[in-house]
């Protein structure tokens, strides 16, 4: 499973700035004054030695009479699901006491914590506003970045990865979930644990009409025609408005997890309710996680034709990125559609873990160029010269070239479409690598030979002094 890494500490202390520089999104809001982070954010950090999940929390506000409850039973679920916790401090406004109530409450928690001290930039005594943070009583020593400018971010990162627990081994993973992996995603009350109960034969996690019933992750494993799965049902994420308890808190993070966990994802959508802004956000953390995904319309057996083709408009305006998605009409309460389901997760599984020669890779790469060549960079043609595997689910193609730090991302979707119809990869998305050769040459003074010279000496008579 994914390690969790919790932010917290007061408003405006740059918590969101960070959490936007280590995910590489700008999915949390930022602005120069404090309390805008009023929900949870969630995100990937994939920038060093493994990914884990980050979790930005709102600011702890003090008031007349104490620190708000509200705001501590956040921090409070934070520290339930966090691996490490991340407590920010402003170093150029120095401790106050709503920092000191927070160091309290996490010295009595016992989880780890590391202390960041954001906004060093421009200080001129930065060591002693460091030591200041001393008389928090927290274990280690505090650590200077500046959010905004990246500035100590490398060296925050060695030390998380150092703090984190170690990973799992793949061996455990396979034996607690065997076959291929399929993890069943969405939101609440959409018929998540039914359609695992269809696929199965049997009411083998609990249904009832109520969000959130479902609080864990459940890996079952099952058989069918003769091939191994193991199902992962997952608790429903609601927005995060709504996200009031800490369990439920507790079951997003397992939800993400499980995503990192399968080998295919099945986001179930409520084709009666449409498709909302959560399952668009929902969505991008599955194709950041790289997976195989199935969109299932669930209840589509009790829709008009001119509800379905709303639908379908509305995955086409909302979900433009999931272009390379496989999209399953089913009803997982009748079990309409419900038995080609596994059909399509081996098709996507297969596609997303072939192994192709280089040799075939670097043919579709000059046939992509010979068909539309890429663009030019200061009067110079880019070239990308072969291709080889780089891994699988998601497919990862490594291309190596000249400038390929320049090729435009129109390009690069053109090459994806090129792989994807050639290598015919469904539901998966393909992630391209780009790498350029040194010139072996660059360091090397051209040195002119004895003709050369010759025709330099006749050029220099024309040229007027």
């Amino acid at each position: 499973m994914l390690p969790v890494v919790a932010l917290v500490g007061r408003p405006n202390v740059g918590k969101s700035t960070l959490f936007n520089f280590l995910t590489q999104t700008r999915n949390a809001l930022v602005a120069d004054f404090p309390g805008l982070t009023r929900d949870r954010q969630y995100g990937q950090v994939r920038r060093g030695e493994r990914p884990f999940l980050v979790v930005d929390t709102g600011g702890i506000i003090e008031q007349a009479e104490g620190i708000e409850d509200h705001a501590m039973r956040q921090v409070w679920a934070a520290l339930d699901e966090a691996d490490l916790v991340l407590f920010m401090v402003d170093a150029r406004a120095g401790i106050n006491s709503a920092d000191e109530a927070i160091a309290r409450k996490l010295r009595k928690n016992g989880k780890p914590v590391l202390l960041v001290a954001n906004k060093i930039d421009g200080l001129n005594n930065s060591e002693e506003k460091l030591a200041e943070f001393f008389q928090m009583g927290l274990v280690g020593q505090p650590f200077g970045i500046a959010s905004s400018h990246g500035i100590g971010i490398p060296e925050l990162l060695a030390e998380i990865y150092q703090r984190l627990p170690p990973p799992e081994t793949e061996a455990e993973d396979d034996e607690t979930a065997p076959g291929i992996r399929v993890a069943i995603i969405g939101r609440p009350n959409v018929g998540k644990s039914t359609l695992v109960n269809r696929l199965l034969g049997e009411e083998r996690v609990v249904v009832f009409d109520q969000p959130g019933t479902t609080r864990d992750s459940i890996f079952i494993p099952f058989e069918r025609d003769g091939k191994q799965y193991t199902l992962i049902d997952t608790a429903g994420i609601r927005r995060r408005s709504r996200v009031e308890e800490s369990v439920e808190i507790f079951s997003i993070i397992k939800a993400m997890q499980a995503m990192e966990k399968a080998h295919v994802v099945v986001y179930l959508i409520d084709a009666s309710e449409g498709v909302t802004d959560q399952d668009a956000n929902l969505l991008g953390q599955v194709v950041e996680s790289g997976r195989g995904l199935i969109i299932g319309l669930n209840k589509w057996d009790g829709l008009t034709p001119d509800h379905r083709e709303q639908i379908k408009r509305q995955i086409d305006i909302k979900l433009p990125f999931l272009d390379f998605a496989s999209k399953h009409n089913l009803s997982a309460l009748h079990g309409t559609g419900v038995g080609k389901l596994l059909e399509q997760v081996d098709r996507i599984y297969r596609s997303a873990g072939q192994t192709v020669t280089p040799n075939r890779l670097t043919e579709i790469l000059q046939h992509a160029q010979d068909t539309h060549q890429p663009p030019l960079v200061r009067g110079r043609r880019i070239r990308l010269k072969y291709a080889h595997q780089g891994g699988h689910n998601p497919p990862t193609i490594v291309i190596h070239g000249n400038q390929t730090e320049n090729v435009p991302p129109s390009y690069k979707r053109f090459l994806i479409a090129t792989f994807r119809k050639a290598l015919s990869i469904e539901g998966s998305p393909i992630k391209l690598e780009f790498k350029t050769g040194d010139n072996p040459y660059k360091e090397k003074k051209n040195e002119l030979n004895p003709r050369q010279l010759a025709k330099r000496k006749r050029m220099m008579k024309h040229v007027k002094k």
